[in-house]
C-alpha cells in the first residue's frame, strides 16, 4: 500500500547522452524533457493531477567533460515519463552527431542509454518494460536512421540484462573505430555513424557511483574493478565496475544495481525502508564501495581522491521527485551544485 505522501505511478529515467562539453546542448535537451504538453488522453491515464504543480522534473544533470557524457535524471508519472523521454531523445538526436563525438567513455549511441526504473510501489517492472519498448518503437518511426537494442523487461521474452546485451552488441569497445554497419539492432534502421545504436530497457533502479584514485595506471584500475564486481568471489553485491583514465587519474566507474535482499550475504548493504518497491531490495552503499576501493588501492600506496554519486539512490529520487512535482520545480537540477560525496 502506498503512503499518503506518495504520488502514484512514479518512474525514473537516467538518460545517458553522448554530449557534455556543449552545456547549451545539454540544457536544451533537459528543457525539452519538461516542456511536454499533456493531452486530454494522457491526462486520463495519470492520477493525482490536481496535487501536482508540474507534470515532470529533471532532478539532476551530471556532465563529465572528460568522458563527454551526461546523465539526466528524469522523473514523472509513467505515462508522462514516456512522452518526456521521447521528447528529450528527439532533441538529442537532432543536436548530437556521434561521428563528431570524442570522449574517454565507451558509447555506441548519440543517445546511449534509455533505462526506465520504477519508483512508487504501484509501478511494475513489466510496465516499465512496456514503456521502454514504446519509446524505442516511436523513436524508430519518427527519427529516421535511429536504431535500438533492448534489455531487461523490454527484451521480450529473454529479459537479458544490460551488461549481457552490451557485450553482445560490442558496447565496451565503443570509443574508437566502431564499424556501425556491423552492429545488430532489435528495432529501427541499420546503425549509422550519425545516431549509432541506443540501449533501451527497464530494470530495478541502478545508481552510478564513481571512485577516483590517484594514479595513472589504468591497468591497476582494471584490477580493482574486477575485484569489486559482484561476479567476482568476495566482490560487492550488485556492482558492475569498469576503470577509465579520467582527468589525469583513474576512475573506477560502478553501476550499483538494486537486488533482492535474499541475494545478499555480506551484511554490507543499505537496507531500504522507503515505502516503495525497493522495500524488497538492497543496494551497496557508496561508502562501502569507496572503502573497498580504498583498501585495494592502499596495497600499492595509492590514495582515493573522491567519490561521486551520479544522481540519487532510489529513495532519494522518490522523495525529491515528490517535493519537486508538488512545488513546481520542473528544473530541479538548477538547485543542485555538488555531486562529490566524500
Amino acid at each position: 500500500m502506498m503512503s499518503r505522501g506518495t504520488i502514484s505511478k512514479l518512474a525514473a529515467c537516467l538518460l545517458n547522452i553522448s554530449e557534455a562539453r556543449n552545456a547549451q546542448v545539454v540544457e536544451t535537451i533537459a528543457k525539452a524533457t519538461v516542456s511536454v504538453k499533456e493531452s486530454q488522453d494522457l491526462a486520463s491515464k495519470t492520477h493525482q493531477g490536481s496535487e501536482l504543480a508540474c507534470r515532470s522534473t529533471v532532478l539532476n544533470i551530471f556532465r563529465d567533460y572528460d568522458y563527454n557524457r551526461s546523465v539526466l535524471t528524469i522523473v514523472a508519472q509513467l505515462p508522462v515519463l514516456q512522452h518526456c523521454v521521447y521528447n528529450a531523445c528527439v532533441h538529442a538526436y537532432h543536436n548530437i552527431d556521434l561521428s563528431e563525438q570524442h570522449g574517454g567513455h565507451p558509447r555506441l549511441g548519440a543517445v546511449d542509454l534509455i533505462p526506465i526504473y520504477p519508483l512508487s510501489s504501484d509501478v511494475s517492472l513489466e510496465e516499465c518494460g512496456n514503456v521502454a519498448n514504446e519509446i524505442a518503437k516511436t523513436l524508430a518511426k519518427d527519427v529516421r536512421g535511429s536504431s535500438f537494442f533492448l534489455f531487461g523487461t523490454a527484451d521480450h521474452p529473454k529479459h537479458r540484462g544490460l551488461v549481457q546485451r552490451r557485450k553482445e552488441v560490442g558496447w565496451f569497445a565503443g570509443k574508437h573505430g566502431v564499424q556501425y554497419d556491423k552492429l545488430q539492432q532489435d528495432l529501427g534502421a541499420n546503425p549509422s555513424t550519425r545516431y549509432g545504436l541506443t540501449g533501451v530497457g527497464a530494470s530495478p533502479y541502478v545508481t552510478n557511483c564513481n571512485v577516483t584514485i590517484a594514479t595513472q595506471d589504468v591497468q591497476f584500475g582494471h584490477q580493482i574493478a574486477q575485484c569489486i564486481r559482484a561476479s567476482t568471489p568476495g566482490g560487492l553485491p550488485g556492482i558492475q565496475a569498469m576503470a577509465f583514465a579520467h582527468e589525469g587519474n583513474v576512475e573506477i566507474a560502478c553501476n550499483v544495481e538494486s537486488f533482492l535482499k535474499e541475494k545478499s550475504n555480506t551484511g554490507e548493504c543499505l537496507e531500504n525502508k522507503s515505502g516503495t518497491i525497493y522495500d524488497h531490495y538492497s543496494y551497496t552503499s557508496a561508502e562501502v564501495i569507496e572503502n573497498k576501493v580504498r583498501t585495494l588501492a592502499s596495497e600499492r600506496g595509492v590514495d582515493v581522491i573522491g567519490t561521486a554519486l551520479i544522481g540519487f539512490t532510489p529513495d532519494q529520487a522518490l522523495n525529491l521527485a515528490i517535493k519537486a512535482l508538488r512545488s513546481e520545480q520542473s528544473e530541479y537540477w538548477k538547485t543542485r551544485t555538488d555531486v562529490r560525496m566524500m
